[in-house]
């Protein structure tokens, strides 16, 4: 299965953490967040990486080269950041069967395998992790919707009132049918091509999208607390280790 990773972000609330390198390339406890994507990818049997740059992309093509562990990158370009459906369309081109997706900020010491494995069991179109954050946190996410048997029937991305405070996290496996969603996606409010409205379209025409309770933990390195919460927890991860 190849994987992509978006990382073009600029991070610019990770400031001046990023104003010299793109948010993926910011150390988080030693180690690239972007490295840790990769890892997490590779365990998960990533034959080929795909990815996504755009802010400061040289930093990112010089570090990583053509390979990372044995597996083959591929880069793909988004001039402008416009979204993350958006910036899916850019792989496009490249992927034509069942594919993983990661947000290259996020770290992960959690059940990704479980999202993998669901997606093939099910057929899904979309599986994803999901979990419950803070209510005060929710609308910093696509936040999703549900019904009285607990099944999503709505995603909405960064809601001013946010109906639940279940929220997607930033790993998924998608089949190639949400590049067709993404390209029926329109500009959202805040002008950017939102992935919680490809999925949304994917669940209104029926498609079987499977979300999967996040088992361990996940932090989106978003702002500088963020990245100290990170180094806390994955030291904290490495002392129970050992």
């Amino acid at each position: 299965m190849k994987a992509v990773v978006l990382a073009a972000g600029e991070g610019t609330r990770l400031r001046p953490l990023t104003e010299d390198k793109p948010k993926g390339m910011v150390e988080v406890d030693g180690q690239l967040i972007l490295t840790h994507c990769l890892d997490q990818l590779v365990s998960l049997g990533a034959d080929e990486l795909i990815v996504v740059v755009g802010y400061l992309k040289e930093k990112i093509v010089d570090h990583y080269g053509d390979e990372y562990e044995g597996v083959p990158i591929t880069y793909a370009h988004q001039r402008e950041q416009q979204g993350l459906a958006h910036a899916l369309l850019t792989v496009e081109e490249y992927i034509d069967d069942d594919f993983m997706l990661i947000l290259g900020d996020n770290v992960f010491q959690a059940n990704l395998e479980d999202v993998v494995r669901r997606q093939r069991e099910d057929r899904a179109d979309a599986a994803f992790l999901v979990e419950e954050v803070p209510w005060d946190e929710a609308d910093r996410y696509g936040v999703c919707d549900t019904n009285k048997f607990g099944e999503i029937t709505d995603v909405v991305e960064k809601p001013d009132d946010p109906p639940s405070n279940l929220v997607m996290t930033g790993f998924y496996t998608f089949t190639p049918t949400i590049f067709h969603a993404c390209h029926l996606v329109q500009p959202s409010n805040r002008g950017e091509y939102e992935i919680s409205e490809a999925i949304d379209l994917l669940i209104r025409s029926g498609r079987t999208i499977d979300a999967i309770g996040l088992e361990g933990w996940r932090v989106d390195v978003g702002y500088p607390d963020d990245r100290e919460e990170t180094e806390e927890r994955l030291q904290n991860s490495e002392i129970e280790v050992v």
